[in-house]
């Protein structure tokens, strides 16, 4: 600390002389003063979105009755970080909080208002004048006086309700009134607040009801109302005996389907690769690795057929080899065109979904200490989810065994066999019909085909032929785009997909279009920590017609998407299986473009005395016509775009993904905007379109 505080003093000829780096960030006017600009390590970034501290601080200053401010991030509970502002007030008109809550979103999005305020007499500060943040007390989870003030629940529903809300939300007590979303919740903490009110009342309650009724008293109303109705009551998840044959889960079994019809594919492998660089023991990294095998079933998991239908088979014991490849003899730019070469042959090659083991790992060895750990499991035993439940499980036995410490994961609750078991016991009868007769609905006389201007004539039968390209939006986009989905009480998935979906109606001038993006559909805590194949694929099908604006397009959207989440369970399988839609060798049924928000936990995997990083591995596989694929990172959205290269050449992608970074910065210039009239052509284009080709003073051959 003392080095990044006191730095060489440049402008000094006495060796050793120091400056203190006090981190104020100032410019010199004109006059020769210096003008102070704030703290430079005042950004902060909560839930993807980038916070000046000093904007809000400068916004709070404005209020007639605060006298001083300091904002502060806070993280009491972990992974639970928010916005905490200190004020002092004139005590002769404090504002109740409410209305500075009230004062602020007038002023700024609701992302920047903090979620709770600490009214203070006077503001600690360090020996030499500054705010003293580390002495700012935590914030007190009770109710404050005045407007606004506790209301207790009134019934017993509503006491359950605020007890699973507090729970979430890491709070003491909430009240009946509180908003939700005010109170810092988020659409990953709404997704568990629904799960959990799901296992507490044994009802099918949609993440919709939420969205409409954000608060205690409300949501409550809607549960009752569930409840005297007797909706969908789900039955527990729980184990079940092992003594008979384990049927597939709906899922599985279509990926047996597709193995029996091509057998040797390779389409379905989910494959990772990470580089290891430090001491690494390989033996406690083999340990581990088998442990995880032993905790999860799935991985343990073969199929064969018994009397005409496919089974599961679980192993008791399947140890797992981890071979080690040594290429420390090879020169450094070799070793990385091999490291390629051999993480895409471990990709592409195919599984025994008969013999296993379904899971493969291979340690690539550059040099003492630096490893290149290739994972690869098959999709029919896991999703991406369940990679991070992989990597997250890795982390923590890989720390425990080097201590030579017991495995401190706790017992998994149930198996993925359980699982499936539960899911054929459940869905059938009239939830079975409840689900297909949305679905039915929503989907009769959709289109069967989208008719993408390709550069080739679709093949009467289609390949997996596949590339991919990358696209990265500048941040300041990125941010634009989730301050609007939360002026406008939608989700960045939703904003992204209207978005995507206004490309593809201004490629195609279709008005009825159908996308799929997959659904982790783990909205049972007993499955969030569990390797599977849980993921659904959902058909979200827009309205784009009679030219809406794109703030039109996004409440269309935020229905289609609600009302598909509300019915996720409904396998695609049984879906395509109920429509019987038109089958064609040369396309997907239903949809042949697919959308994904990259958003399921992967956290990072940190070793003991080892620094990791990803590595990529290029893919040559395609599914679908198109699948956009974006994430949230700390340097903005990033997109890849695979695509089938049977129908499209590089430029015509590369060029499409210029098309869609000019359409995102057009959206969040104004929403307001009809889809017709949103940019789309780039600069280069519009410089060729409007310049180049009426300069009529080129002379033509």
């Amino acid at each position: 600390l003392n080095s990044e505080r006191f730095i060489p003093n440049p402008f000094s000829n006495k060796k050793g002389a120091r400056l203190y780096k006090t981190g104020d960030r100032a410019r010199y006017r004109s006059d020769g003063n210096i003008e102070f600009l704030g703290r430079l390590d005042n950004q902060v970034k909560i839930r993807g979105f980038r916070i000046e501290l000093g904007e809000i601080e400068g916004v709070l200053g404005q209020h007639p009755a605060v006298n001083d401010a300091v904002v502060v991030v806070r993280e009491d509970v972990p992974g639970n970080k928010r916005l905490v502002a200190y004020l002092v007030v004139n005590q002769a008109t404090a504002p109740t909080i409410p209305k500075l809550q009230q004062f602020l979103k007038q002023k700024m999005p609701e992302y920047m208002v903090p979620s709770a305020f600490v009214l203070m007499d006077v503001l600690p500060l360090t020996p030499n004048g500054k705010i003293d943040r580390r002495a700012l007390p935590a914030p007190d989870t009770s109710r404050p006086e005045g407007e606004g003030a506790y209301v207790a629940p009134q019934t017993p529903v509503e006491e359950m309700v605020a007890g699973i809300w507090a729970d979430v939300l890491a709070v003491e007590q909430v009240s009946i009134h509180d908003n939700f979303f005010d109170l810092g919740g988020h659409s990953l903490l709404a997704t568990q607040l629904i799960s959990r009110l799901r296992d507490t009342f044994c009802v099918e309650f949609p993440l919709r009801s939420l969205f409409d009724s954000p608060t205690v008293a409300g949501l409550s109303q809607r549960l009752e109302a569930f409840l005297r109705t007797e909706l969908v009551v789900v039955p527990p998840l729980l184990p079940v005996e092992r003594c008979g044959e384990m049927l597939l889960s709906f899922a599985q079994a279509r990926l047996w389907f597709l193995e029996q019809l091509e057998p040797g594919s390779w389409a379905y492998n989910i494959p990772a690769a990470v580089r290891l660089t430090g001491s690494l023991d390989v033996a406690v990294l083999e340990q581990s690795l088998n442990e995880i095998v032993g905790r999860h079933e799935a991985l343990r998991t073969t199929f064969t057929m018994v009397s005409g239908e496919p089974i599961q088979v679980i192993a008791p014991v399947k140890a797992l080899s981890v071979p080690l490849v040594d290429l420390r003899s090879l020169p450094e730019a070799q070793q990385e065109a091999l490291v390629k070469r051999l993480a895409t042959e471990e990709a592409q090659q195919p599984f025994d979904l008969t013999t296993g083991p379904l899971l493969r790992a291979t340690l690539l060895q550059l040099r003492e200490a630096e490893y290149i750990l290739l994972l690869t499991m098959h999709h029919i035993v896991s999703d991406g989810w369940s990679m991070g439940v992989l990597i997250r499980e890795l982390a923590a036995l890989y720390e425990a065994f080097s201590t030579g410490s017991p495995s401190p994961l706790p017992e998994l609750p149930i198996q993925y066999a359980d699982f499936a078991h539960w899911q054929r016991q459940w869905l059938q009868g009239e939830v079975l019909a409840a689900q297909l007769s949305y679905w039915q609905q929503q989907l009769t006389g959709a289109p069967a085909l989208l008719k993408l201007p390709t550069d080739r004539p679709r093949p009467a039968v289609g390949t997996f032929r596949g590339a991919t390209q990358f696209l990265a939006l500048p941040e300041s986009v990125s941010q634009k785009l989730k301050s609007l989905s939360q002026r406008s009480g939608v989700t960045l998935f939703m904003t992204l997909l209207a978005a995507f979906q206004t490309l593809l109606y201004r490629y195609t001038g279709q008005e009825d279009i159908c996308i799929g993006s997959p659904i982790a559909n783990r909205n049972r805590s007993e499955t969030e920590d569990l390797i599977g194949f849980f993921v659904n694929t959902l058909v979200l099908r827009t309205d784009l017609s009679e030219n809406p604006s794109f703030q039109e397009l996004l409440g269309r959207v935020r229905e289609v998407a609600l009302g598909a989440y509300a019915h996720q369970d409904l396998p695609f399988e049984q879906l395509v299986e109920a429509l019987q839609p038109e089958r064609s060798l040369s396309h997907h049924p239903l949809f042949q473009v697919m959308f994904v928000l990259q958003n399921a936990p992967m956290p990072a995997l940190e070793l003991p005395d080892l620094t990791l990083s990803s590595l990529e591995i290029e893919s040559s596989t395609a599914k679908f016509d198109l699948t956009l694929a974006m994430e949230d990172t700390e340097q903005g959205l990033v997109g890849s775009l695979e695509y089938n290269t049977d129908l499209f050449d590089a430029a015509t992608i590369s060029r499409m993904l210029g098309h869609f970074q000019t359409l995102l910065e057009g959206i969040v210039e104004n929403p307001a905007l009809h889809l017709s009239d949103l940019p789309l052509l780039t600069q280069p284009e519009r410089q060729q379109l409007l310049v180049e080709w009426n300069d009529t003073q080129v002379d033509y051959p």
